[in-house]
């Protein structure tokens, strides 16, 4: 199998291609628009088969302009003290739809005629009508103290979504897979690099502060004297229980679930045998292995179905879906339940 590069940086509002249109049963006035591998509903004849269109994804957080307006009985939202309009999985007359799909025509007035003219499917135009990510309050308790930005010697975890992914399926259906569940806390990253220890949050390095508690789990796993004898590597995984999203796997404190181990000075993560008998010998959890050998689907329909379930960490919890990788680490990708964020507040 030819491995195919999945990190890529996100479009939250890009050029794309309608290419496919489909009747929504009992609906007279909408359709169901598909753009890459994303259902999105939208007014019916406003786009044809093959049109180009504004695609912006879920989580995009549009500004309050009057473009956007239309959107502010179904889509406004604080985030800190700045107002703006976010984008959620909805669903309408039983059809899920996920984005929204502008004319290309309203980036007319924001940029020079041979600008316009030179746009090309793909097209990042995010930042030019304002759209940024949508970010919840994170608990201070998370957030901690800043010490820096996220050090550039390790990746973030941050795993592409199947949906942009659907040009690739094919081939990545070629692949053997495990397949991890996908749990919803708050990213954590542990590493130990030329004898200094460090923790970091998605996006920052955290100075070692008592409240805080990415620093207080380290502790706790005592970190700081078991990572050294691994070299120099990071080992990533998520935070769960009580104070974060809710708590809901009902746990008593807090704990970490690893998923990934990544060798610093090689600038690649460890195969899947390595990293859980290390692990294992560590005494550190690891995420809940759903399957050990997985074949994909043959549609994205059917795995974002298989995304859907319950959570192996609480009987009465629908987990927020899954994450596939193949077994030495060089494919992976995550697959969001849409009834899980069909549930999101």
């Amino acid at each position: 199998m030819q491995i195919i590069s999945l990190k890529m940086e996100r479009k939250l509002a890009s050029i794309q291609e309608i290419i496919d249109l489909n009747p929504i049963e009992g609906a007279d006035m909408i359709e169901v628009a598909t753009v890459k591998g994303w259902k999105l509903v939208t007014k019916k004849g406003e786009y044809k088969v093959g049109d180009r269109a504004i695609y912006c994804e879920i989580d995009s957080y549009l500004p309050t302009t009057e473009e956007f307006e239309f959107l502010r009985k179904t889509s406004f939202k604080k985030m800190g003290e700045l107002e703006g309009f976010r984008l959620k999985t909805i669903k309408l007359r039983g059809q899920v739809s996920q984005g929204l799909l502008l004319p290309v025509d309203t980036l007319l007035s924001k940029m020079t005629p041979e600008t316009f003219a030179s746009l090309n499917i793909g097209d990042d135009v995010a930042e030019i009508l304002g759209i940024i990510k949508y970010e919840p309050p994170i608990p201070a308790s998370l957030s901690g103290v800043m010490k820096g930005i996220f050090p550039s010697f390790m990746p973030k975890t941050d795993e592409e979504r199947i949906q942009n992914l659907s040009e690739s399926f094919e081939e990545l259906r070629n692949g053997n897979y495990y397949v991890t569940e996908k749990l919803d806390g708050s990213s954590v990253t542990f590493y130990c690099n030329n004898g200094e220890f460090g923790v970091c949050s998605r996006n920052l390095e955290l100075i070692d502060t008592p409240e805080n508690s990415l620093w207080k789990a380290a502790r706790e796993m005592e970190l700081v004297e078991k990572m050294p004898s691994l070299g120099n590597v990071c080992l990533q995984g998520e935070i769960i229980g009580e104070g974060i999203q809710g708590n809901p796997y009902k746990l008593c404190g807090q704990k970490v679930y690893f998923f990934n181990m990544y060798n610093i000075d090689k600038s690649e993560y460890f195969d899947f045998h390595y990293m859980n008998d290390t692990l294992a010998v560590l005494g550190l959890n690891i995420v809940p292995l759903l399957n050990p050998s997985y074949t994909l689907p043959p549609t994205v329909d059917e795995l974002l179905a298989y995304a859907d379930g319950k959570s192996a960490l609480h009987k009465d919890t629908d987990r927020e879906g899954v994450v596939i990788r193949s077994r030495d680490k060089r494919v992976s990708f995550k697959v969001i339940s849409n009834k899980f964020l069909l549930k999101e507040k």
